[in-house]
């Protein structure tokens, strides 16, 4: 597991009960299903990608909470249920709009101060108060960087980081 991750998150994820071998395609199709159909007064939906549908069944359900200092930054607390994030639609839109793909919604970080999205390549991003942010080309990477406190970077207007 230390080749996918590094060790510090290998450890978390273990402790949380993660482990590569085991996918709950099932429940991944259930929450995507039930989240495309939840649609907002105006109508909009959100987009389920195939990058979520994958996250969802490896990672749905799992909260993980890093301790220590990180490296650049406070390293953040995150929750991978994208229903802690529903409410997300016209936000996530807004995001994919300036970056050009589809986002689903991936789950919370911090204690719901921030919703994670994950685009059709599998990119990892965070939207929060203080700006969008890129988390990463894979859902690996974004746990690395969220969880050893890795400084993401800001996405621009233009959609580029």
């Amino acid at each position: 597991m230390t080749e996918r991750f590094p060790p510090p998150v290998a450890e978390l994820l273990a402790t949380e009960g993660w482990s590569p071998q085991v996918r709950d395609e099932n429940r991944a199709r259930e929450w995507a299903v039930r989240l495309a159909a939840d649609a907002t007064p105006d109508g909009r939906q959100h987009v389920m990608t195939a990058a979520a549908v994958q996250a969802y069944a490896e990672f749905g359900g799992l909260r993980l909470r890093p301790s220590g200092d990180g490296e650049q930054v406070a390293p953040s607390e995150i929750h991978l249920d994208p229903f802690r994030v529903r409410h997300s639609v016209a936000t996530l839109a807004e995001l994919a709009t300036v970056i050009g793909v589809p986002l689903s919604p991936l789950g919370e970080e911090g204690d719901g101060t921030g919703i994670l999205a994950i685009d059709e390549q599998g990119r990892v991003f965070v939207l929060d108060h203080t700006g969008d942010w890129y988390l990463g080309a894979s859902l690996d990477e974004a746990l690395g960087t969220l969880l050893l406190g890795r400084r993401p970077a800001r996405v621009r207007e233009d959609g580029t980081w």
